[in-house]
């Protein structure tokens, strides 16, 4: 309508310049009328993307099989319920511009439960979708391990009605609760699950462990550590895994499903020595490199800082050992211990960190020191039993005491507990964190000590 009337109103205007004028008059009315006409209709006009009509979901029939797993297995899952997929519509102007025409586009999402195989298990380690691993931090997935008092899913309830829901007890199945479908051509993928179901009675016996690896500069926070590793860029230092929201809580997670009688653990956390002579060795923390670029979490031990920190040797193209873990990642794993109603011994460690081609003199002969030897070898300069040995001497005292150092109760964090330092009034959290401590005394010229232990 524009066009025409808008061609005829040019036209009118370009008379007065004759025939010429009224012709291109017409042209240009034409043109600014057509730009209007197709403004018009765009804006009136409405783009349906893909829209799924109708999907056929298999399940279960009867008679199929439930699987019987043992130990660590990869299983498929057997659709066992569903629901109608959800549809999600998202309207949008092409170009974000009023006049453009509107495009719908279509999501779909599906609720659905999983069985896996006879229960009870203990956990559901990772899970494949068309054989993609899953992020399950992403997704809304409930296990049910199969146990024979276990209750209705709260989705399959709702959905079903207060008691027409199946508990599916001794089967363990997994329900997932709108998971999208438009990365799988929007159907139910094929889902596996890595199934962990302990036999025997060995797991359920076991009361304490202890945790390592002791070095680690992040691998003991609960809480994910980022660091830039360039332009808008960044890595989870301590995430290497998909079905935990860091590696510790996917560890701990694990540890706690498979040892459900886990009453206390042992934290072990380690410093480097550096030298088989007991008066030449320091024993530091020690980092895997010495700058970490927008670290989430600055890492320090003992009140030293990245930049300040021994830095381990390289072996195999790579650092030799992982790093100290921080002060930071320690409290926070002994926090999420306790919290999980688990007892806590904190657990020092010393791991020698002396490479290969060294150039320190062995104490037990020879002039290089052995690669990364077993750190009970620190001993004095040259060893009992050698020619010239320092054993029963003199000089013994002075190399342990320099190994020793002048350290005091005052120069550590963490507090002692109450029954050795009488006076303490203030611990952190309202608990000790050193739940066992030594109190030693030298017997002898050797340097030698003998300890009682004291609860914490």
């Amino acid at each position: 309508m524009a066009t025409i009337l808008l061609q005829a109103a040019g036209a009118a205007l370009g008379s007065v310049f004759g025939p010429v004028g009224a012709a291109l008059g017409r042209a240009a009315g034409a043109l600014a009328g057509s730009a209007i006409d197709r403004s018009i209709i765009n804006g009136m006009t409405t783009v349906s993307g893909a829209r799924l009509g109708d999907a056929r979901i298999p399940g279960a029939e009867d008679g199929t099989a439930i699987t019987r797993a043992y130990g660590t297995v990869r299983i498929g899952g057997t659709l066992i319920w569903a629901t109608r997929f959800e549809e999600e519509v998202r309207v949008e102007r092409q170009g974000g511009k009023a006049s453009g025409p509107r495009v719908e586009t279509f999501r779909y999402f599906a609720n659905f439960a999983l069985g896996i195989c006879e229960g009870e298990i203990a956990s559901v380690r990772r899970v494949w979708a068309d054989g993609r691993e899953l992020d399950l931090t992403g997704i809304e997935m409930r296990l049910h391990r199969g146990t024979g008092d276990q209750l209705p899913d709260p989705l399959i309830e709702a959905k079903q009605g207060a008691g027409k829901a199946p508990a599916y007890r001794g089967l363990a199945y997994a329900v997932f609760e709108r998971f999208p479908l438009d990365g799988y051509g929007n159907r139910i993928p094929v889902i596996q699950f890595e199934v962990l179901r302990p036999v025997g009675t060995l797991e359920k016996a076991i009361r304490a462990v202890t945790i390592i690896p002791g070095s680690s500069e992040h691998g003991y926070d609960p809480v994910v550590v980022r660091e830039k590793t360039g332009a808008g860029a960044s890595r989870l230092i301590n995430r290497n895994v998909f079905h935990g929201g860091s590696d510790w809580q996917a560890s701990i997670d694990e540890l706690q499903a498979l040892c459900p009688n886990l009453e206390r653990v042992a934290l072990v956390v380690s410093w480097f020595g550096t030298d088989l002579r007991a008066g030449h060795c320091r024993v530091a923390p020690g980092v895997e490199t010495t700058v970490r670029d927008d670290e989430s979490r600055a890492w320090s031990v003992s009140g030293v800082s990245r930049g300040g920190a021994m830095l381990v040797s390289r072996s195999g193209g790579g650092p030799a050992y992982g790093g100290t873990p921080s002060d930071a990642s320690v409290l926070a794993a002994i926090a999420d211990l306790k919290a999980r109603g688990l007892k806590i011994y904190l657990y020092p460690f010393v791991m020698m960190d002396i490479p290969a081609g060294n150039a320190l003199p062995n104490p037990y002969g020879g002039t290089v020191q052995p690669a990364y030897p077993w750190r009970g070898r620190i001993t004095s300069h040259p060893a009992p039993g050698l020619p010239g040995s320092a054993d029963k001497t003199a000089s013994a005292r002075t190399q342990v005491e320099a190994f020793c150092g002048n350290a005091s109760a005052g120069d550590f964090r963490f507090p002692a507990c109450r029954s050795c330092r009488p006076g303490l009034t203030k611990d952190i959290g309202g608990w000790c964190f050193i739940m066992r401590c030594w109190q030693t005394r030298r017997v002898g010229s050797m340097g030698s000590s003998s300890a009682r232990n004291c609860a914490g």
